[in-house]
């Protein structure tokens, strides 16, 4: 059987790409059939929306034409596709097919890297980017659709993109009176720990267009609530919620497969410690892209990883911040920044989630590494995710308050102060919005 798989695969990379139908046709046998079972996944304790999607026959209840809002991760728990489960399941009903940021494929890059609209060659299918031109459907996108069916695997941090796809394309809809259904899926870093600072509405953009905290504890099916009934989204709205998933849950205790969401988050460890790691987006230290590790990895030319280990770590126990290994390397990125250069950096290794704190982590090590590097580290310059006038960090922090921090070396005290302000407020809003409590 794997002789056969890879003559297959092999096949799809090099063949021709008029044939790739047949091909792909032939592949989707092999992987996705839940009868053959050969990569069906075994006990698994959660049931994601897509799947209960499906096995309640859906297509009974919505009577209309169906979009489809998905990308790479929107699989299910067999790793088919949710485009095949759909179009299986409505037929010529499935009208046509939506892609957020990275692409349908996740192998876009990062930053204002648009995709383009194209038209699925195996599934007959158009498929329009919300990340090109726009990032809202437009109502000639929305023509001849009666329900747009949401189904993103998001990472629960407020700066990655895909909540936003959906409040823009819950607009949208309420604008067409197009109902939305929500296939849900697990906040992969879990629904318990909420942390980082509340966004001000005046550094609201792309990257943050709601006050909510950096790790902000929900499922898209409750953000989907949270932005309905507190941020005048007024939409029809559906969603099929999880089973048998706990807050506590982190992406490995679910029993469901994990498929890299974007181009730079491959696993689990990465979601965990991204809340801290993407701020480094917005400054001249390397954030890992361009490695295997990147979202983990920090580093910069200048950097002297095993020198400074110490005094970081030190100041890390004076801070009590735990749950994790800071370890010296040297890296050299292939593309991003410092492309083919030798970095010095540290990557970052959970070894206690409970005690982990990726958001704190993040802003200490970035106050810390200004004052290691005067002369190196530097905020970038927009634009950045469509904000053509504030500072990256600025959007990225959702307050200029942060950066002010940092560039004072102000104390951990402030920092702790600034992380819970408004912190009493969102969760008495998210309490009443809860799907799973």
């Amino acid at each position: 059987m794997l002789c056969l798989v890879c003559l297959v695969v092999t096949k799809l990379v090099v063949g021709d790409f008029q044939n790739c139908d047949s091909d792909y046709t032939n592949t989707l046998k092999l992987f996705s059939s839940p009868i053959e079972g050969i990569f069906m996944q075994k006990n698994v304790k959660t049931q994601q929306g897509l799947d209960q999607f499906v096995a309640d026959k859906w297509d009974k209840k919505l009577s209309g034409s169906i979009g489809y809002l998905c990308h790479s991760a929107s699989i299910g728990s067999d790793y088919t596709h949710g485009i095949a489960l759909l179009k299986k399941l409505f037929g010529s009903r499935l009208k046509k097919v939506f892609s957020p940021q990275h692409g349908l494929f996740a192998d876009v890059q990062d930053n204002m890297k648009e995709s383009e609209h194209f038209f699925h060659p195996h599934f007959q299918l158009p498929v329009y980017s919300l990340y090109s031109e726009t990032r809202s459907p437009t109502p000639e996108m929305l023509e001849g659709i009666d329900y747009l069916v949401i189904d993103l695997q998001d990472v629960g941090t407020r700066v990655y993109t895909y909540i936003y796809t959906i409040a823009l394309a819950m607009q949208a809809c309420a604008e067409k009176n197009i109902e939305v259904v929500i296939l849900d899926r697990p906040n992969p870093i879990g629904g318990e720990k909420i942390e980082g600072n509340i966004l001000e509405p005046e550094f609201a953009s792309f990257v943050g267009m709601f006050p909510i905290p950096m790790r902000h504890g929900l499922t898209i099916g409750e953000f989907a609530q949270l932005v309905k009934k507190y941020f005048d989204i007024d939409c029809r709205l559906t969603v099929i919620h999880l089973k048998n998933w706990k807050r506590s849950y982190y992406f490995d205790e679910t029993g469901l497969p994990w498929v890299l969401p974007s181009p730079n988050l491959p696993s689990l460890e990465t979601a965990i410690i991204y809340p801290g790691s993407v701020l480094f987006e917005a400054t001249t230290i390397s954030e890992g892209r361009g490695t295997v590790k990147s979202l983990e990895t920090i580093g910069h030319p200048h950097i002297k990883p095993f020198e400074w280990v110490q005094r970081l770590l030190q100041k890390f126990e004076e801070y009590e911040l735990k749950g994790f290994a800071l370890r010296p390397l040297y890296f050299k990125p292939t593309f991003n920044k410092f492309a083919g250069e030798a970095c010095g950096g540290f990557q970052v290794h959970v070894t206690d989630r409970s005690e982990f704190k990726p958001w704190s982590v993040g802003q200490v090590l970035m106050k810390e590494l200004m004052g290691l590097l005067p002369n190196h580290f530097r905020w970038t310059n927009p634009p950045y995710e469509y904000e053509f006038k504030k500072l990256p960090i600025d959007i990225i922090n959702g307050t200029n308050k942060l950066r002010e921090w940092v560039e004072h070396n102000g104390t951990y005290l402030e920092l702790l102060q600034m992380e819970l302000e408004g912190r009493n407020e969102y969760l008495n809003k998210i309490d009443s919005i809860l799907l799973y409590k």
